[in-house]
C-alpha cells in the first residue's frame, strides 16, 4: 500500500471523527431504532469505596425519568446512573451531571473510563496486551466531594424516546440540549436537590452540549444557575481550528500538540528539554514567528520560509523540505501518517502515543481504539454484577449517523458553520457571578487540541479569573492514564470546592 493511498483512506473518515470526536466512534454503533419503552423500577444498591483518601458509603441508583421537551407531548424516558454519598445534606451537597459526546453516545466512557467509582485500569505501557486491562476500584473518583449522575441521551443506553415520538427529533444541537436540561430539572426535583450546587461535565461533543445546556438553563422565566462546568476534550470552538488550508489559526493552534507528539516519539529535537519546556517553546514560536510568516503567505520571503520550516522540523520531526513543499502547513491527519512513515506506523487519532502498522483495510482504524474497547468490554458486566441491573432491553452504547448532515446544526450543514457555543457559557457567567469553568485536554489528543482549548478560553469574552486551563498526560480519553485520572479527580474537587 502506498503512503498516498493510506492517507486518502484516512482522510475519508477524518472529518467526521475529528468533528464529533468522541470515544464512541471506535466501536460499532447501532442504527436508530424505536424500542418499546419499559418503565423499570429504579435499581438501588449500596456500596463502600475509598475516594480522596476517605472511606465513603454511597448509594448507586439506576432509574429512568420521563421528560417532556415539546408542548405536543413529545419526550423521552432518560435513564441515568447516580452515585450519591450516604448521610450527606441534600440541600448543600454538590451534584454533577456527566455525559459523553458522539453526538449520540452513552456515558459509559466517563462512567467507568475514569470518573465513576470503578475504572478500567490500563498499564502505562501503551503496547500492553489488552488482556491485562482490569476493572478496579477508582480511588481517584471525586465522589467524596460531589455526587455523580451519568446521563445517557435518548436512543442510547437504556434511554428511549416516548412511544409515538420520532427518536430523530433529538438529533440537533438545541433539541439534544433540551432533553438534558429537562432531565436535570426533573432529577433535582425528584430527589429534593433543587437548592444544591449543580455542575456539568461534558466530553468531546459533550462540551458543545454542556455549553448549549448552560445557555438554555440561563434563559427563560425560571433560570437554573449552574455552579460550574468541566469541559474535557473541548470541541466548542471547532470552527476556529478545523483545518481548512486558508485557516492559519488552526495550524497555530495544533502546533503544540504536534510538538508534544514529536517529543514523545523521539522524533523532535529535544536537546535535553523536558516536555513542559519544549511545549513552552512551541507555543511561543507558534504565536510569534510562525503566525507572522503564515499570515504573510506567498508574500513571505524565501529566507523567512526556510527559517520557519527548519524550526517546524525541530519541533515536529517532519523534515523542513516537506514543510517548504506544503506551504509550511501540516494537518493533524497528515502528521499521523508522516511522523513514523519510515517505520510504516500510523499514530493514534484519539491518543497519538499509540501506533499500529498502516494497512489497506477499510477506514484505517485508530490505533488508540484499544482504550475505548476496554470500556466496552467491562461495562456490561459492571452494570449487571455490581449494579444488579437485570433488564432485558438492550443497552445501546452509540447510535450511528451516516454523515454530519444527520445532525441539526441550525443554519449550517455541519459544526464548521458559525454556531457560537461559547455564548451559552457566557450567559451562565452573567447569571451566576460565582460560576467557574474548568477546561481540560489530553496532551496527545489530535482531535481536540491544547491550542484549541486556549483559543476557547481567550477568545470567548469570558472572565479569565473564572476559567482554569489544564493539560493532562494522555489523549482524548486521558483518564486512561492513572496519573491523569488522579489529576482530573483532584481538579473536579477543586472546582466544586
Amino acid at each position: 500500500m502506498t503512503l498516498k493511498s493510506a492517507f486518502t483512506r484516512l482522510l475519508s473518515c477524518a472529518v467526521l471523527a475529528i468533528t464529533l470526536s468522541c470515544p464512541a466512534w471506535a466501536q460499532p454503533a447501532a442504527p436508530v431504532a424505536v424500542h418499546d419503552q419499559i418503565d423499570h423500577p429504579a435499581v438501588v444498591t449500596h456500596h463502600m469505596g475509598q475516594f480522596g483518601g476517605r472511606n465513603i458509603a454511597y448509594t448507586a441508583t439506576v432509574e429512568g425519568l420521563p421528560v417532556s421537551t415539546d408542548p405536543d407531548g413529545e419526550g423521552a424516558r432518560i435513564v441515568s446512573f447516580a452515585y450519591t454519598r450516604d448521610k450527606a445534606d441534600p440541600a448543600r451537597r454538590p451534584v454533577m451531571f456527566l455525559f459523553n459526546g458522539g453526538p449520540i453516545v452513552s456515558s459509559q466512557y466517563l462512567h467507568i473510563g475514569g470518573i465513576g467509582p470503578k475504572r478500567v485500569a490500563y498499564p502505562d505501557e501503551v503496547k500492553a496486551d489488552p488482556s491485562t486491562f482490569k476493572l478496579v476500584d477508582n480511588l481517584y473518583s471525586p465522589l467524596d466531594a460531589v455526587d455523580l449522575v451519568f446521563v445517557d441521551p435518548a436512543s442510547t443506553g437504556f434511554s428511549r424516546a416516548t412511544p409515538g415520538t420520532d427518536p430523530k427529533i433529538y438529533f440537533s444541537v438545541q433539541a439534544d440540549a433540551r432533553q438534558f436540561a429537562a432531565f436535570i430539572r426533573a432529577w433535582l426535583k425528584k430527589h429534593g436537590r433543587e437548592g444544591a450546587p449543580v455542575y456539568l461535565t461534558g466530553e468531546s461533543y459533550g462540551t458543545n452540549r454542556a455549553a448549549e445546556i448552560a445557555g438554555q438553563l440561563a434563559d427563560g422565566p425560571d433560570p437554573l444557575p449552574l455552579a460550574g462546568i468541566f469541559l474535557y476534550g473541548q470541541a466548542a470552538n471547532i470552527i476556529e481550528y478545523s483545518q481548512r488550508p486558508a485557516n492559519i489559526t488552526s495550524y497555530i493552534a495544533s502546533l503544540p500538540t504536534i510538538a508534544a507528539i514529536g517529543w514523545y516519539h523521539g522524533k523532535a529535537d529535544r536537546r535535553g528539554r523536558s516536555l513542559d519546556a519544549f511545549l513552552a517553546e512551541a507555543r511561543s514560536f507558534a504565536k510569534g514567528d510562525y503566525l507572522t510568516v503564515l499570515y504573510q503567505g506567498s508574500a513571505a520571503s524565501d529566507a523567512d520560509k526556510r527559517r520557519v520550516a527548519a524550526r517546524l522540523a525541530e519541533l515536529s520531526g517532519v523534515p523542513a523540505d516537506w514543510y517548504l513543499a506544503n506551504d509550511l502547513k501540516i494537518t493533524k491527519e497528515r502528521y499521523r501518517v508522516e511522523l513514523l512513515k519510515d517505520q510504516g506506523l500510523l499514530l493514534g487519532r484519539a491518543d497519538a502515543r499509540y501506533t499500529a502498522p498502516i494497512t489497506d483495510k477499510g477506514n484505517a482504524p485508530d490505533p488508540s481504539d484499544v482504550l475505548t474497547q476496554g470500556v466496552q468490554k467491562f461495562f456490561p458486566s459492571y452494570i449487571r454484577d455490581d449494579l444488579k441491573v437485570d433488564w432485558t432491553d438492550p443497552y445501546v452504547p452509540a447510535v450511528e449517523i451516516a454523515s454530519l448532515e444527520d445532525w441539526g446544526w441550525g443554519d449550517a450543514k455541519s459544526p464548521f458553520g458559525d454556531w457560537p457555543y461559547y455564548k451559552g457559557i457566557g450567559k451562565m457567567m452573567k447569571l451566576n457571578p460565582g460560576f467557574r469553568l474548568l477546561v481540560g485536554n489530553g496532551i496527545y489528543d489530535t482531535q481536540t487540541t491544547m491550542g484549541a482549548a486556549e483559543l476557547l478560553a481567550t477568545q470567548s469574552g469570558w472572565d479569565p479569573a473564572r476559567v482554569t486551563l489544564r493539560y493532562y498526560d494522555g489523549g482524548h480519553t486521558g483518564y486512561s492514564v492513572a496519573t491523569t485520572a488522579r489529576a482530573i479527580g483532584d481538579d473536579i474537587r477543586s472546582l466544586v470546592r
